[in-house]
C-alpha cells in the first residue's frame, strides 16, 4: 500500500453536471466512470464536490452513495455565488496539499480555465494533478496545465450520443435532479471563443500519427539523457507532451499492447528492462532506416547522376514520389534536414552547404 498514490478528488460539480447535460443529450452526470479511472491510478482518500445542492437533489443521493463529501454553497447573489464555490474549492485544495503530505495526486474535476492557477500552485507544491472535464465544455487552457487530463466523454462506461446530438445548445430535457431552465443556477460568462477546441480541428488519431509521436519522443529522450528509455518513462513523457494522451484513443487496451504493435511494425524495438513489465524501448538501429538511406541515395543519383549534386529543396517530394509512405518523422527525425545529415553520417550521401545555391547540396557517396 505504501507504493500506491494517494488521491484527493475535488469536483466543480455544477460545471461537470451542466456540461454533461448540455453536450450529452440531457443525460445525468455519472461519477462511476471517473471513480473507475482513478481506481486504476491509486487510492482515493478524499472525495469532495462543491455546488448548491438544492438544484441537484438526485445527484446528491448518487454522490452520497459513492462516499463523496458534499460542500454546500447556497445560491445568494448569482454569479458571485459561483465564484464563491470556486474560491472555496481552491482554498480547500491548497490547504489539503499543505496539511496532508501523503496525498500525492490531486484530481480537479472541471472544464473551467479559472482553475488553471490552482493547478499551477499544486504542481509547484510537487503534487501530480489530473484534470477531468467534459470535452466540449472544457477550456483549451486547462488540459496543458495538468500532468494528465481525462475527458469524461472518453472514459470507459460513458455513453456519448451521436456528434449531431452534441452540437449547439438547443433546449433539451433537464437531467434528473438538475434545475429546470428557468431555475438554472447563474453561470459565469462563456469562455472566450478562442479557447474553444472545435471538434473539426481535433487531430486524426490514427496509428501513423502515433508512430510519429512515439518515434520522435524516443529519439528525443535518447538524445537528451543518453540512457535507456523504459516504457513507464516513455508514457510519462508522452503525457507531459499531451496530457490528454491515451492509448485507448488509438484502439489499444494497454500501453504495453500499443508498444508491442509498434514493435511489430519496426517503429521501435523492445528489450528486457530494469523491472518486470517495464521493457526498454529503443529505435531500430537498422531496418527501415537503412532502407530509407538507400532510397535517398538512389533518388540523388537519379536527379544528379554520379558526379552531380541535388539540392535539398524539393528532394523530399522526390522521395515521396518513389515511396509515398516515406516519413522521416516515423524514423525519429524532427526534420528532413536532420534525416539527410544522418544519411551523410552513415555514408549514404555527402552533404554540404552551397553559398552560391543558398541551399544544401547532396551528392552520392563514392565507394
Amino acid at each position: 500500500m505504501d507504493q500506491e498514490d494517494r488521491i484527493a478528488l475535488f469536483l466543480d460539480y455544477e460545471n461537470l453536471a451542466l456540461g454533461v447535460r448540455d453536450h450529452h443529450g440531457g443525460r445525468a452526470f455519472d461519477l462511476r466512470p471517473i471513480a473507475d479511472a482513478l481506481a486504476e491510478r491509486g487510492r482515493v482518500v478524499v472525495r469532495r464536490a462543491y455546488a448548491d445542492w438544492s438544484y441537484f437533489d438526485e445527484d446528491r443521493r448518487m454522490l452520497t452513495r459513492s462516499h463523496v463529501e458534499l460542500i454546500e454553497i447556497p445560491q445568494r447573489m448569482g454569479a458571485s455565488r459561483k465564484n464563491a464555490a470556486d474560491i472555496k474549492m481552491a482554498v480547500d485544495a491548497v490547504e489539503l496539499a499543505f496539511e496532508r503530505g501523503y496525498i500525492s495526486t490531486f484530481v480537479i474535476g472541471t472544464g473551467d480555465s479559472d482553475f488553471t492557477p490552482l493547478v499551477h500552485k499544486l504542481r509547484e507544491l510537487n503534487k501530480r494533478v489530473i484534470g477531468v472535464g467534459v470535452e466540449n465544455s472544457t477550456s483549451a487552457l486547462l488540459p496543458p496545465a495538468c500532468d494528465e487530463f481525462l475527458f469524461y466523454d472518453r472514459l470507459e462506461g460513458v455513453e456519448v450520443p451521436p456528434a449531431a446530438g452534441r452540437r449547439g445548445r438547443a433546449a433539451r430535457p433537464a437531467a434528473t435532479g438538475a434545475p429546470p431552465p428557468a431555475e438554472r443556477p447563474a453561470e459565469r460568462p462563456a469562455e472566450p471563443a478562442v479557447e474553444a477546441a472545435p471538434a473539426a480541428e481535433e487531430p486524426a488519431r490514427d496509428v501513423d500519427t502515433l508512430s510519429v509521436l512515439v518515434a520522435q519522443t524516443v529519439a528525443g529522450m535518447q538524445g537528451s539523457s543518453g540512457g535507456e528509455v523504459t516504457a513507464s518513462s516513455l508514457k510519462r513523457t508522452l503525457l507531459r507532451k499531451d496530457p490528454t494522451f491515451s492509448e485507448s484513443d488509438y484502439g489499444f487496451r494497454t500501453f504495453g499492447e500499443l508498444l508491442r504493435h509498434l514493435a511489430g511494425h519496426n517503429v521501435i524495438e523492445l528489450a528486457a528492462g530494469p523491472a518486470k513489465g517495464d521493457p526498454e524501448v529503443s529505435l531500430p538501429e537498422r531496418g527501415d532506416r537503412e532502407v530509407a538511406f538507400a532510397l535517398l541515395r538512389s533518388v540523388v543519383v537519379d536527379l544528379a547522376g554520379e558526379g552531380g549534386a541535388a539540392a535539398l529543396s524539393g528532394l523530399k517530394d522526390q522521395l515521396r514520389r518513389a515511396r509515398p509512405d516515406f516519413s522521416e518523422k516515423k524514423l525519429g527525425y524532427r526534420s528532413f534536414l536532420q534525416f539527410c545529415k544522418a544519411a551523410a553520417t552513415s555514408g549514404a550521401v555527402e552533404l554540404r552547404w552551397s553559398a552560391e545555391a543558398e541551399d544544401y547540396l547532396l551528392t552520392p557517396q563514392t565507394a
